[in-house]
């Protein structure tokens, strides 16, 4: 089955050590309530006994500017290079966690493990959402975030795509239309 998925940069560290990203289209909300989401990682990538022993990690949504970082970053290991300092990225220091977020990044959203699923060819990562920040850039008056300024990156079978277009807003679908009187 081929479709979209959000390509997200997940970044972590163990501590002494120098910090990692690996590029998740495996991620996506679970709860609101509280806020968890998970991400889903192979075993046998570098970043994954890091996040198992470690409990944490942040998910870093992506930009069309961050399209090269993000496609490196699926492909090239944590083993062989530095990927901030190869980027030129810079390491936002984390709230509530060690791990530090991607500062490029228009959202980082800090996360706790609370529970690992093996799954097959991945293991689903769930984890609660402790914090998220939000670079003011892509905020509106109101303080809402604006999708369509921030060019968000989807995945699907070896391609990138920018997303942000409005297409209509939550109950558009069955909003009752304002009749003109005549």
């Amino acid at each position: 089955m081929l479709y979209p998925l959000p390509a997200v940069m997940v970044s972590c560290q163990r501590p002494q050590e120098k910090p990692n990203i690996i590029t998740v289209a495996w991620t996506g909300t679970v709860c609101t309530n509280p806020a968890m989401l998970y991400i889903s990682v192979r075993p046998e990538r570098y970043s994954y006994p890091i996040i198992r022993d470690t409990g944490e990690f942040v998910v870093n949504l992506t930009t069309e500017k961050l399209a090269r970082a993000a496609d490196l970053c699926g492909v090239r290991s944590g083993k062989e290079m530095d990927k901030f300092q190869e980027l030129h990225l810079t390491c936002e220091p984390s709230e509530h966690i060690a791990a530090p977020g991607i500062k490029e990044s228009p959202v980082n959203i800090e996360c706790r493990v609370t529970q690992m699923l093996p799954l097959g060819s991945h293991h689903m990562f769930l984890a609660e959402v402790l914090a998220v920040r939000v670079d003011e850039a892509y905020l509106d008056a109101d303080g809402r975030f604006r999708l369509n300024d921030a060019r968000m990156l989807a995945y699907s079978h070896g391609e990138y795509y920018s997303l942000g277009r409005l297409l209509g807003t939550f109950g558009y679908s069955v909003k009752r239309r304002k009749t003109s009187k005549n």
